[in-house]
């Protein structure tokens, strides 16, 4: 079947097609070259936002023989990951370098403490040659137990090192990063559930790297305006906080202390106190039970809360005492929740397997994103001024 409607249109209908009982694999895309094609044949990758809008419009949605998951099996008899999940092993001069500083500084990265697939690859630049890392502030354990989450959890972590921000700030002003996200555990056990260590590490940063571009991957806060509002207003370019998954699996994926609802809440309060330009941001994980019909209607509510970018990544059980992999989702399923997302209005959506929230080919397109924002606000600027 070659179906010609708008992507967006097909939102509503794309369930019979994602059937969860279809487990065969058919031909699925290249992993580093996203197209909308059924020939898996690698396409050179988009090189700007406007020529991956032109691309979303050229190329047709192709239903045909879709698969959609294959199965993980049972805990006794696991099946092995499917090909297009094989982890690559880091390396490079600049990988060894930054861990090396990182390890002096006692610093932490998510990288490491989520055991990401893609460390090697942003910590070098890869393809793109826009180097990323993700700094992990205020300890690395978290006073929330999520089921999908590797960090260390406690009641009362460790009080935070109060050279942090400096350290922090210093170590990335060094590595000549482009591009860098700053996260954190959750801190409930704070006063200010560590805005103001956020907001301390950004300026800091800032004023040592002021055209470094700055991501703050934020916890909610407990939906705190204030502490909100005090992060958003701190000087970064992007404002990023994950609802992780789709809005009915909130209670059985994360931590009773979050919730859809205060999530979106915080990232309304962001786009509302942050300065014009700023992005916002989210992410969710695909595999833990979800259906295509929730990621859609999650995805709706999301665009509607204004977020410019959203990110879809494979879950991966970090270990047998976490959340258990209901399905590997293809290669081919993930550039349509990509092509979908572009067609609500996304400025840009970044979705594979290997995805994760805090990822450099995202990055790469969002840097270019502020980058255009700022040339074009400029010469508006001009051209009121004359």
């Amino acid at each position: 079947m070659n179906c010609r409607r708008p992507l967006f249109s097909l939102a509503k209908s794309l369930t019979p097609f994602f059937p969860s009982s279809l487990r065969s694999i058919s031909s699925t895309p290249s992993l580093r070259h996203l197209t909308l094609d059924s020939d898996p044949s690698p396409v050179a990758p988009p090189r700007t936002l406007a020529e991956l809008r032109r691309r979303l419009q050229a190329e047709t949605l192709e239903l045909s023989d879709f698969s959609y998951s294959v199965e993980v099996g049972t805990k006794k008899k696991p099946l092995p990951k499917p090909n297009w999940m094989k982890e690559r092993i880091p390396g490079g001069a600049k990988y060894a370098a930054i861990k090396a500083k990182l390890r002096e500084l006692n610093l932490h990265t998510v990288c490491e403490e989520a055991k990401c697939p893609n460390l090697g690859e942003c910590w070098s630049g890869g393809e793109t040659g826009t180097a990323t890392a993700t700094i992990m502030i205020l300890g690395d354990t978290c006073t929330r137990g999520c089921r999908f989450c590797n960090v260390k959890t406690s009641a009362r972590p460790p009080a935070p090192d109060p050279d942090e921000p400096s350290n922090v700030a210093e170590a990335i002003a060094s590595w000549g990063l482009d591009y860098v996200v700053i996260t954190s555990v959750d801190r409930d056990d704070l006063p200010d559930q560590g805005s103001g260590h956020f907001t301390e590490t950004i300026q800091k940063l800032k004023s040592l790297k002021p055209n470094m571009l700055i991501e703050a991957l934020v916890p909610d806060f407990r939906g705190d305006a204030i502490f909100v509002e005090k992060v958003a207003k701190s000087g970064l370019d992007v404002f990023a906080h994950n609802i992780e998954t789709v809005e009915e699996l909130q209670r059985s994926v994360r931590d009773h202390r979050a919730n859809f609802k205060q999530s979106l809440d915080v990232l309304k309060l962001a786009r509302e106190y942050a300065p014009p330009g700023t992005l916002t941001k989210t992410s969710i994980m695909l595999g833990c039970g979800e259906t295509p019909d929730q990621v859609i209607n999650t995805m709706e509510k999301v665009r509607a809360a204004g977020v410019d970018v959203m990110t879809f990544g494979q879950y991966m059980r970090p270990s047998k005492r976490h959340m258990p992999v209901s399905e590997y989702i293809t290669p081919e399923a993930f550039d349509k929740y990509q092509a979908i997302g572009m067609e609500m209005g996304f400025r840009y959506v970044a979705s594979g397997p290997m995805v994760r929230s805090s990822y450099k080919a995202g990055e790469y397109y969002i840097k270019s994103m502020i980058e255009t924002d700022r040339a074009n606000a400029a010469v508006a600027a001009a051209n009121i001024a004359s």
